[in-house]
Formats: structure tokens, sequence, C-alpha cells
């Protein structure tokens, strides 16, 4: 009887071109795609580019192109990659295929529904590089981003965030009767005291952002 199996590389960023780092991790996924099938698992492999973000829609500025021209040229750099490697993934996902962008927003409608989403004024210090917030106990001295070494800006925005402490006790009681879902097992005291420590409800989208997957029921 036969396991299924499911491996995927990192969601490549194409804000610039392939480079040694990602022939290292599709190398590596696709030999353990090849091992698993070996040993007679139904075995997945997925591949892929991100393509949205402000990193992006810069570099496609800096370049001259419009975002999805640009995408659709450097998308297809990771693509070409893949025959050099004689690596073989089962699918190719890129972020802006129409297939996922309506998952996506069919996802957001399913958490809306289901209560879990709410609107709110979002402040944190931003690195655009990152495409993250840090809190000022994060930042080497001069408020430079740990990173990039950049100082990063201080953006007020209005996001939807994720009901994610709604989900605290509910977490503590499924591992409290399973303990056996966490592997290894000498991991299960981390990860139920991380969940004890409190959840925190976390932005889920980006009103600053305009290259990205539309909010279906909200254009800003």
């Amino acid at each position: 009887m036969s396991d299924n199996f499911y491996v995927t590389t990192p969601i490549y960023y194409v804000n610039s071109q392939p480079h040694l780092g990602h022939a290292y991790t599709t190398i590596a996924a696709d030999v353990v795609t090849r091992y698993r099938r070996l040993l007679g698992d139904d075995t997945f492999f997925l591949t892929g580019t991100d393509e949205h973000g402000n990193k992006v829609a810069q570099a496609a500025a800096d370049a001259g192109m419009d975002p999805q021209e640009f995408t659709d040229r450097n998308s297809q750099r990771f693509r070409d990659l893949l025959p050099l490697l004689e690596a073989e993934p089962d699918f190719f996902i890129r972020t802006t295929d129409a297939e996922h962008k309506a998952f996506v927003q069919e996802v957001w409608q399913k958490l809306r529904d289901a209560g879990d989403l709410y609107e709110e004024t979002y402040s944190g210090l931003y690195c655009t590089p990152c495409e993250a917030y840090y809190g000022e106990g994060d930042l080497l001295e001069g408020g430079l981003c740990p990173i990039h070494k950049l100082p990063v800006t201080r953006l007020d925005e209005k996001n939807y965030f994720f009901r994610l402490s709604r989900y605290q006790q509910p977490l503590l009681d499924f591992l409290d009767a399973n303990p056996g879902w966490i592997t290894p097992r000498s991991r299960y005291n981390e990860a139920r005291a991380f969940v004890e420590g409190g959840l925190e409800d976390i932005s889920v989208s980006r009103s600053s952002v305009t290259w990205g997957v539309p909010v279906p029921w909200d254009e800003s």
C-alpha cells in the first residue's frame, strides 16, 4: 500500500533572474520526488513563481515594463531552467494564473462568510525589500532592517485581518486530544507552548499594494 507524498520548491520570486540557489532547491526537490516514487509512494512535485507584490512592481517599473509583461518574461526563465536541471515537476504554478486568483478569492469569501475577517487600520515599521513589518526591538541601531540594513518606513494602512486568536483554544483542545499529531513527538511541548503563549490576529491584505490579487468585495 503506497502513501501520498507532496513536495514543493519555494515558489520563486520573479523580481530577478534564476541563480544557483534556485537550481539547488529545484534539484533537491526533484531528488526527493524520485526517491519517494522508487518507494512506491503516489508523489506530486510542485514548483512555480510568486509574481505579486511591491518588489515585483518596482522591478518592472525599473525595467520599463508592465508588471504582467515583466512577470511573463521572468517566470518563463524559471520554467526554462527545469530541462537544464533534468527536473520534472508535475505542475508549474504562477500566482498570476487566472485559476490561482479565482481560488484565492474563493478562500477569502469562505473566510468572510465564517466571520473570520474584519477591517482595521494597521500601523507598523515596514521594509519594502522584505515586504514585512518589524517591531522596534527587531531593528538594528538607527532603525535599520536587520536583513537589508536599510531604513524602514512607518506605514498606516487599512487592512483586513484574520481572527487567528479565535482558534487558540480550539487548537489547544485539539493538541491535548491528539498529541501524536505533532511530529516529531519531541516538538509537541514546544508547539503547544507557542499556541498557549497567545495567537494574535494577522493582517492578510495590503491596501498599499496595487499589484496583487484583488479582494473580491473591496477594490481598494
